[in-house]
């Protein structure tokens, strides 16, 4: 039964019985009522989150790709299937991205309860996939150039931009809001955006968050936030991490390339076609 009704600014309310049915004006209103309904403060799960094991492409210094684990990368799996046994974590829920190297290094692991979300695939680097930074510098200086100035808005042509990948990855966060201890198996720029939200990193940091291969990231709910803890492993790998450039060292890359106008190049790039929802749904 209706008890009654309210209006205040841009939120307008119907308070029933038992619950409040929320009506919401705007994209982000609706967004934050979406999230405040999906939480449930009374559960404090210990979030498990680690990238696949070393690959082939990660050992030739390739971007994105779907390429098998390097013999490091096994030897990762391996010990990630004994950590879990000695830590007692075989009960909990693995999820995996639908990416061979997430498969594989969670075949390692002995949980029987295991979901694959495609929500959770790497970053889409369009044109680029397959790719060295050595190579996209030397085919494609501009571009090159343009997503170091601004990494979180920069799309790749044909490809996905960090803003795209986390709004890809909402549900998935809302999942992880909501529910239990979670292990999750994906990849560098997914755990750059869920690490991200989960520590409350400005976004313009998100692309820069270091998340090596062969470590376990645990993240566990404090009284006014998360805090990080990294489990290493002690077996190499590629290191996959590029730090942040200066202003100065990017623009005069671009203007090597021939390329002056900086802020008309970046609104060029910055109107490439948004992907889909459908093309980002789990």
């Amino acid at each position: 039964a209706v008890v009654s009704t309210q209006s205040t600014g841009s939120v307008g309310y119907v308070q029933c019985a038992e619950d409040v049915l929320v009506s919401l004006l705007g994209t982000i209103q609706s967004k934050s009522a979406y999230f405040l309904m999906n939480l449930r403060p009374h559960i404090q799960p210990t979030l498990y989150f680690t990238r696949h094991g070393e690959t082939e492409f990660n050992m030739d210094g390739k971007i994105g790709g779907d390429s098998c684990l390097s013999e490091n990368g096994r030897r990762y799996g391996e010990e990630l299937g004994r950590f879990v046994r000695e830590e007692g974590l075989s009960e909990l829920p693995v999820w995996t991205s639908l990416m061979r190297r997430t498969l594989e290094t969670g075949s390692y692991l002995p949980n029987t309860s295991v979901e694959r979300y495609k929500a959770l695939n790497e970053l889409d680097a369009g044109q680029c996939d397959g790719l060295t930074y050595q190579q996209i510098e030397t085919d494609y200086p501009e571009e090159f150039a343009l997503r170091d100035l601004d990494k979180y808005n920069y799309r790749y042509p044909r490809g996905e931009s960090y803003h795209d990948l986390c709004c890809r990855l909402e549900p998935v966060i809302m999942d992880l809001e909501k529910g239990g201890s979670v292990f999750v198996i994906c990849h560098q720029a997914v755990l750059r955006c869920i690490v991200g939200y989960l520590l409350d990193i400005p976004v313009e940091e998100i692309p820069y968050i270091k998340i090596p291969l062969h470590t376990v990231i645990k993240i566990v709910p404090t009284a006014y936030g998360c805090e990080r803890e990294d489990i290493k492993f002690g077996i190499s790998s590629a290191i996959t991490h590029r730090d942040k450039q200066s202003v100065e060292s990017i623009e005069k890359r671009l203007i090597d390339a021939g390329i002056n106008k900086v802020e008309e190049s970046r609104k060029d790039k910055s109107e490439r076609v948004i992907p889909s929802l459908e093309e980002l749904s789990i």
